[in-house]
């Protein structure tokens, strides 16, 4: 079994958190490594994303809390699987950039890919 090559290893940390993602876009080795440029920005931009989602989630539980009986169970189990598909998506992330691919989200990729 191959080991995975470094410039793999330091885009995959970029997802760990975005602070190693905001060191690596600093560095001069890896400023200009275009697979660990690409993951350190999609990394941000999906930190920035995940924040805005919840925002819109405390938003969207405050309505549905309000609905008398079941609002509350939706509005869990709605929180519940958004976040859920968040964790997963992450990983997914992770993996793709440890594996040295350059995967895409919808709308934060092409940002990330022309930064």
């Amino acid at each position: 079994m191959t080991g995975f090559a470094k410039e793999n290893v330091v885009a995959a940390l970029a997802y760990v958190t975005f602070i190693p993602a905001i060191v690596f876009l600093a560095s001069r080795p890896f400023r200009h490594n275009r697979l660990v440029r690409f993951h350190s920005w999609q990394s941000i931009l999906f930190v920035i994303a995940l924040v805005l989602a919840g925002v819109v989630l405390r938003f969207l539980f405050s309505l549905l809390s309000l609905i008398p009986g079941l609002g509350y169970l939706l509005a869990s189990l709605s929180v519940l699987i958004i976040v859920l598909g968040c964790v997963i998506l992450w990983l997914v992330l992770l993996l793709k950039a440890l594996q040295g691919e350059m995967f895409k989200l919808p709308l934060i990729g092409d940002f990330a890919e022309k930064a």
